[in-house]
């Protein structure tokens, strides 16, 4: 495919590595007869090493068939994720280094999920915009401190660590932006 066809969330094969773009940064030289570039973010997939890549407008790139299926939680073998298709419950497994800093967010039957396949091997793992987790830790609130509401931190059951409003107390479930790893209001 050329490089103009490129669109955000394509997995392309770069260097006999497989990536997938992030953003694309799309740039036309004044004058005439100026070609124009593309630069590209990629990260690979496995991996998520970020790599740039500078290429002109008509060069040609090798698109990867990736599928996606939408999977469940199901539990933990060792170090290693194990997910269930929602259709045909086939289990996939991934590696913890595959999921990374996502493990914080991993909580028991969390669904909305959806793993990403390459040649039948599941190479990534993308999560849900929000995930609702339960504060195990967290100071109590200072009555009468002051009108404005200061962040305060606080631990959750998976680990994670975020600042949350002062309201909020232990036991309570919160909502965890994925993207951001913060706190996006109550859960229930």
């Amino acid at each position: 495919m050329k490089a103009y066809d490129v669109k955000k969330g394509n997995v392309i094969e770069h260097n006999n590595t497989v990536y997938q773009v992030r953003d694309i940064e799309r740039s036309s030289p004044q004058g005439r007869g100026g070609n124009v570039k593309f630069r590209f973010t990629m990260y690979s997939v496995p991996g998520g090493t970020k790599y740039d890549l500078s290429v002109g407008g008509d060069d040609e790139l090798k698109e990867v068939e990736l599928s996606r299926r939408q999977v469940t939680y199901s539990y933990k073998d060792g170090d290693a994720f194990v997910f269930l298709d929602d259709e045909d419950y086939t289990p996939y497994t991934l590696d913890a280094d595959v999921v990374g800093d996502d493990a914080g967010y991993i909580i028991d039957d969390l669904s909305g999920c959806y793993v990403q396949i390459i040649d039948e091997q599941p190479v990534a793992l993308q999560l849900p915009a929000s995930v609702a987790i339960e504060v195990i830790e967290t100071p109590p609130e200072l009555k009468g401190g002051t009108a404005t509401k200061r962040p305060k931190p606080a631990k959750l059951s998976t680990g994670l660590e975020i600042m949350v409003p002062e309201y909020i107390s232990n036991g309570e479930r919160v909502l965890v932006n994925t993207a951001t790893g913060e706190f996006a209001g109550r859960a229930d």
